[in-house]
C-alpha cells in the first residue's frame, strides 16, 4: 500500500519515499485526542492530536474519503495535498506534538431526515454535533445531549443515527386542574393526539414512514412501564432516558398507523388518596391502641 512519509523542517513539509524503512513494520503514532466535528448540512471535520515519537510513526485515517489535509505545528499550518485520498500516513521521528486535519466525505448519509453513519475506529473519538441536535442513537440506544455539546465513543465502533429539523409536536393535556406538556418527535409529524384517562393512554396517528418517534411524557400525567401498540399489535419500546419528571419513550415503527400507549397509572387524584393514606394510619396505630386498652 503507497504511504506517504511526513516530516517538518523548518517552515516546511518534506515526503520521503517509504522504502527507506524495508518490509518493517511501523507502530501507530500515540494520539492524545480524536475529534470529529458535524455541522448542520453533513459536513465532517476531524482532528488528530498527536504526542511526539522517537521512532517513526504511522497514523491511520477515520475511513471515508480525505481531503484538505493539514498539520499544524507552533500555530503553523501546512498542506499536504499528497495524502488526499489516503488511507494513512507515515510521520518522521522526532516531530514534536501535532495536529493534524482534514475534511471527510463518502461516511454520513441522509435518508428521509435522519442522518447515519456506520462508524469504526480504533481510537477513542469525541463527537461534536450541531447545536440542533439534542437527542441521537448509539447502536439505536438514545442519548440525550440536554446542554452538551456531543459524546465520547471509546474504542469506537457504532451505528450512529440523528435528526436535525425533525418534527416536534406540543400536546397540552388539563387534568385535574393541571395542565401537562406531552412532546412527540418524529420526521414527519402526527395527527389525533388523544390522551383517555379512563385507559390510562396516550394514543397518536403517525404519518408516512418513521425511523424513530419519541414520545416525551410528563411522569406525573402517566406512570411507567409502559405497554405500546401500534395498530392493535403491541411493538417493542425502549424508555432509556429518564430525568426524574419526564420519560422519553422511543419506538421505530416500520409503517404508520395508530401508536397507543398505555402506562400503568395517572396521576392518583388527592381526594382518593384520603382514604387510603387514613386506612394506612390506622392499621399502623392498632397494634398501640391495643397496648394501651390492656393497661
Amino acid at each position: 500500500m503507497k504511504k506517504i512519509l511526513v516530516g517538518f523542517f523548518a517552515l516546511s513539509l518534506l515526503f520521503i519515499s517509504p522504502e527507506v524503512f524495508g518490509q518493517e513494520s511501523i507502530q501507530e503514532v500515540e494520539q492524545k485526542s480524536v475529534t470529529i466535528t458535524i455541522d448542520n448540512e453533513g459536513n465532517v471535520k476531524v482532528v488528530h492530536e498527536l504526542r511526539n515519537s522517537k521512532d517513526a510513526s504511522q497514523l491511520t485515517f477515520v475511513d471515508g474519503t480525505v481531503s484538505n489535509v493539514k498539520f499544524m505545528k507552533f500555530g503553523i499550518e501546512e498542506s499536504v495535498p499528497e495524502a488526499e485520498g489516503m488511507e494513512n500516513i507515515v510521520l518522521l521521528p522526532n516531530q514534536g506534538n501535532l495536529i493534524v486535519t482534514y475534511d471527510l466525505s463518502d461516511v454520513l448519509f441522509e435518508k428521509n431526515s435522519v442522518w447515519t453513519w456506520d462508524f469504526f475506529y480504533h481510537k477513542s473519538t469525541a463527537f461534536i454535533f450541531p447545536e440542533e441536535v439534542d437527542l441521537l442513537f448509539a447502536n439505536e440506544r438514545p442519548v440525550f445531549l440536554d446542554d452538551k455539546k456531543g459524546i465520547a465513543c471509546h474504542g469506537c465502533q457504532m451505528l450512529l443515527e440523528y435528526a436535525i429539523n425533525e418534527s416536534r409536536i406540543y400536546q397540552n393535556v388539563k387534568w385535574e386542574e393541571k395542565e401537562f406538556t406531552v412532546e412527540i418527535r418524529n420526521q414527519n409529524g402526527i395527527d389525533k393526539f388523544v390522551f383517555d384517562q379512563p385507559s390510562k393512554s396516550i394514543s397518536f396517528d403517525t404519518i408516512g414512514e418513521n425511523r424513530f418517534v419519541t414520545t416525551i411524557i410528563p411522569l406525573e400525567l402517566l406512570w411507567e412501564p409502559y405497554v405500546v401498540f401500534l395498530n392493535d399489535e403491541e411493538i417493542p419500546a425502549r424508555q432509556n432516558i429518564n430525568n426524574g419528571t419526564h420519560v422519553w419513550l422511543i419506538i421505530n415503527p416500520d409503517t404508520s398507523g395508530t401508536v397507543n400507549i398505555i402506562g400503568t397509572t395517572v396521576v392518583p387524584e388527592f381526594s382518593m388518596m384520603i382514604p387510603l393514606i387514613m386506612g394506612f394510619l390506622v392499621i399502623l396505630t392498632l397494634p398501640f391502641m391495643k397496648k394501651f386498652n390492656l393497661r
